[in-house]
């Protein structure tokens, strides 16, 4: 009777030791180093009891997959638009857990202060991902230099381009490239993120941004769906859009960078 006892016991043991080992997990989140890092760090300062192992992401991984393999337990670094395209390309499903920032895209330049000063067939570097694409060639009709199909159903491709006066060259290159690719073309439209990175300042260096309001591309928290619901994420996700993380990024980034609540209003 006590040996049957002891055994329950013993098995009862380990199922609470399992189970208080993995509320203790660190939760490994990918991110790019700015802001998404730094905005991450500074939840760890706020919110010091939640344990967080933020991994920066080099050019080139792509945390989606390891996302999708069970390598990281969330990634930070993408929009809905672009992860739509990444779940049907991984055949996933994942799930967004929060909406936190934009990072307006911009059209920058070396060479010229203003568009006016366009040579004819000016180079124009712009990403190559087909959502960023589209994004790029939209803001470039927004600042007048070109002029695209009405009423696209749809992604944009430079196939769609009905007006070009200046005869631009639209030069497809990857996201994080294009920063070095600046002082080699007469325009570049570069992410906000990596614009960050090389040093540009986006409310002050960029000729042209992408207006906030209404703007879809919302940085995001995703993950799994079989963590949807776990408390680490739900808690990292309250964080991400408490107005003490958006009084952060309104701080520290002057406007190159907007907490989601602030393009809503």
């Amino acid at each position: 009777m006590i040996k049957n006892f002891v055994l329950p016991l013993t098995a009862a043991a380990v199922l609470v030791s399992s189970v208080s080992a993995y509320a203790v997990e660190p939760l490994r989140v990918a991110a790019d180093p700015v802001p998404h890092a730094e905005i991450l760090a500074y939840v760890q300062k706020i919110d010091p009891d939640l344990n967080l192992k933020v991994i920066e992401i080099p050019s080139g991984v792509n945390s989606n997959e390891l996302l999708a393999h069970g390598d990281i337990d969330a990634n930070y670094f993408q929009h809905r638009p672009y992860l739509a395209t990444q779940e049907k390309a991984l055949g996933v499903k994942f799930a967004v857990a929060a909406e936190v920032h934009i990072e307006p895209l911009g059209i920058y330049s070396s060479k010229y202060k203003h568009y006016s000063q366009l040579p004819d067939k000016a180079k124009v570097a712009i990403p190559n991902n087909e959502t960023n694409l589209s994004r790029g060639l939209y803001l470039l009709q927004d600042q007048g230099l070109i002029t695209l199909k009405p009423d696209l159903k749809g992604l944009a491709t430079p196939l769609d381009i009905i007006g070009n006066p200046k005869h631009l060259k639209i030069l497809e290159i990857e996201s994080p490239q294009i920063p070095r690719a600046l002082p080699d073309v007469d325009l570049a439209v570069i992410n906000g993120n990596f614009a960050l990175e090389a040093g540009l300042d986006p409310a002050k260096d960029a000729l042209g941004l992408e207006k906030a309001k209404g703007n879809p591309y919302a940085n995001i928290l995703v993950t799994s769906q079989k963590l949807a619901e776990d408390p680490r994420i739900l808690r990292l996700a309250k964080d991400l859009e408490s107005p003490q993380v958006a009084e952060f990024i309104q701080q520290k980034y002057h406007g190159s960078v907007l907490p989601v609540s602030a393009a809503k209003s």
